[in-house]
This record gives C-alpha cells, sequence and structure tokens, in this order.
C-alpha cells in the first residue's frame, strides 16, 4: 500500500507540517474533475493546500471529483479563487515561492528552490498555464523531464512529482 507507515516515517502526520513547510498546490483552469479530486486527495496525504482558480471545467458538487478524492474530499476543503490575480492578492507569494509548470519550462524541476513556504501552479489540462502567468515569472517556469513518447505527463501525476520534490528539497 502506497504511503503505508512504518518505524521509520512520519505515518499519519501531515509531512509539511513535520518539516516546517507550507505547500500550496493551485491548478488554474482545471478541466477534469478525476485529476482535482486526484490531487486534492496528494495535497490532504502531505498536509498541502489545494486552490482552483475560475473558470473550473466541472462542478465541485460533482460526484465524480468525490469519488476521485475518495471520502478524503469533505476534509480537503480547497480554496476557490474567481482570477489568479485574486488568488495572488490574497496570498501574497514572494520571491521564490512561486514554481509554475509547463512543458516548455526553461527549468527542470529537481531546480525549484527550497522555500519555506512554496506554490506549485500548475494550468489546466487541454491548454496549461495561459502565457499570462507564465510571463509575470519568466525564472520560475519548470519542466518535469519525459521521453519524445508522450505530449506530457497527466496533470495529477506532475502535480505529484512536484509537491513531493518540493517537500523532499525543503527540509
Amino acid at each position: 500500500m502506497v504511503g503505508s507507515s512504518n518505524g521509520d516515517d512520519i505515518g499519519n502526520a501531515a509531512l509539511c507540517e513535520n518539516a516546517g513547510l507550507e505547500r500550496h498546490v493551485v491548478l488554474v483552469a482545471p478541466e477534469i474533475h478525476w485529476n482535482t479530486g486526484n490531487i486534492g486527495r496528494t495535497c490532504l496525504g502531505a498536509g498541502a493546500r489545494l486552490h482552483l482558480i475560475h473558470p473550473l471545467g466541472f462542478s465541485l458538487d460533482s460526484r465524480q471529483v468525490k469519488r476521485a478524492g475518495l471520502d478524503y474530499w469533505n476534509r480537503v476543503s480547497p480554496g476557490i479563487w474567481g482570477s489568479f490575480d485574486a488568488f495572488c492578492e490574497a496570498l501574497n507569494p514572494g520571491e521564490g515561492e512561486m514554481a509554475l509548470f509547463s512543458k516548455g519550462g526553461t527549468r527542470v524541476f529537481w531546480e525549484m528552490p527550497a522555500s519555506r513556504r512554496m506554490f506549485l501552479v500548475f494550468g489546466s489540462e487541454t491548454g496549461g498555464l495561459p502565457e499570462v502567468i507564465l510571463s509575470r515569472y519568466p525564472r520560475a517556469c519548470y519542466r518535469i523531464p519525459t521521453t519524445g513518447d508522450i505530449r506530457s505527463l497527466n496533470l495529477s501525476t506532475a502535480a505529484g512529482i512536484a509537491l513531493y520534490e518540493s517537500i523532499r528539497s525543503g527540509k
């Protein structure tokens, strides 16, 4: 079972809290409810906060979102934002706290800063992050390398990779 506890790990305690870290996974205009549910479940398991930026391609009351998040969805309690600007105004990310993920990112994900507080930002499944957001943070655009055999990773997979790498490197 993935995530099972043994004597050498931190068991059921939130990873981020134990490491003194604050992690936020931000989905800009997510389209697929299954991915959002899976990412929410991953955030809960890692002690990270999920944020969803409108427009959403599904209803949060959707049975599929709740099913993908299993019985954890009611504990995920994502932050819901009308726009990326509203999100940034409210949480005020500082220098070195943003990491935007795009298949066209100029740096590989293991070069992310190891800040105590991090915002991991992902775009929609079909369109990625809008250029207007990418251009605001040109030095904070990262990619997860893949072979040429695929176009991209699944959003849920990419978010999990980035989140756990940010926790590992932040310790």
